[in-house]
């Protein structure tokens, strides 16, 4: 087989065939995949639970580079599907994979991907049930692209969604931020630094269920990707018609990502994140919610952030505009408003 993607290797004949073997089965076959039918059945007993529902979401990643500290294109993929489908409290159990590759990309950067692709769906109890392949001449792409999709089963009961904030609820974050943003930039740019930044890549489904145990009353979950913590309070707020106020102090902060974020004039609650996750919970659930949170592998540096406000709260600007604020440690309040623009392109 050759050992870089040919045009023949998006073609539908034997050298497809060939690919899918070596590459994409071998790696995580199932028994749902190797059936080899065009369209995945998936048995869902949970749905003859009354009230259960189904979940779906997808994602395209054209992440550069495709390899960088604490993952590569593959982990996001998983990651980011399996995130999207846990804001909304399912449990994520099946995605698919579509791959367009560029003629040229090395065979073995491809089964290096797809190895981590699976490691990461293991990781995140998912199975991938079904894919797609493309090849297009070189010089048209960039590599590798994916898009994933994903389908998650939502129990009885839950019904999650930024539109229930209410003021006197408080603001959980799973760890620090701006990790995945560090990490791509200082690859970009070839910095060196004491201390490594990795990617926070990381699929979060099972730290989801986990609050949902303990905080059944959940108001959302929201992972604060591409914009940042910023632009998901600021929705959150719009979303719900209140204001969120957060303690600058109490957001987690790697030391090395803060030194890097200053030195190259990023604003932190912009950076983007994959292993991270918000939620509003209310007060009486706060302390469960958070040791909910504490008790994951993903959530060791958890922290309750701020609060929910209602518009015309007495320490808030008179504009009684849904938005979301900060309060820096000199007690200033300034606005922390959604991305302008883009600050890292072809970060996820």
């Amino acid at each position: 087989m050759s050992e870089i993607i040919t045009l023949a290797h998006g073609s539908g004949g034997s050298q497809m065939q060939e690919l899918i073997e070596q590459a994409f089965t071998s790696a995580y076959g199932n028994e749902l995949l190797l059936t080899g039918d065009d369209a995945a059945v998936l048995e869902l007993s949970e749905l003859q639970t009354p009230g259960a529902r189904l979940a779906f979401s997808t994602d395209s990643y054209v992440v550069t580079p495709q390899f960088f500290p604490g993952g590569d294109i593959g982990r996001l993929a998983v990651c980011g599907t399996v995130n999207d489908l846990a804001t909304s409290g399912a449990r994520p159990l099946f995605l698919s994979m579509g791959f367009i590759l560029e003629e040229g990309f090395s065979l073995v950067d491809l089964k290096r991907v797809v190895q981590s692709i699976a490691v990461a769906a293991d990781e995140a109890g998912v199975q991938i049930v079904t894919g797609d392949t493309k090849v297009v001449e070189h010089g048209k792409g960039d590599g590798i692209f994916i898009n994933s999709s994903g389908v998650g089963v939502i129990a009885p009961g839950v019904a999650v969604s930024g539109r229930n904030c209410r003021p006197g609820d408080v603001i959980l974050l799973s760890g620090s931020l701006g990790d995945h943003g560090i990490a791509i930039v200082s690859t970009r740019e070839g910095l060196n630094f004491e201390a490594p930044i990795v990617s926070d890549a990381a699929p979060l489904g099972a730290l989801v269920q986990a609050v949902l145990k303990a905080a059944p009353q959940t108001r959302c979950f929201r992972d604060p990707t591409r914009g940042g913590l910023a632009s998901t309070l600021t929705e959150l707020a719009r979303q719900s018609g209140t204001c969120m106020l957060v303690e600058e102090s109490a957001v987690p902060v790697k030391d090395a990502v803060r030194g890097v974020s200053d030195m190259l004039g990023y604003d932190l609650f912009h950076l983007a994140n994959e292993g991270k996750m918000v939620a509003v919970v209310s007060t009486e659930e706060a302390a469960q919610a958070l040791a909910a949170m504490q008790a994951s592998p993903y959530g060791a540096d958890a922290a309750i952030i701020g609060t929910v406000a209602s518009p015309d709260a007495p320490e808030l600007p008179s504009t009684r505009v849904f938005q979301a604020y900060v309060r820096t440690p000199l007690g200033t309040l300034r606005v922390m408003d959604v991305l302008n623009g883009e600050q890292l392109p072809r970060i996820c």
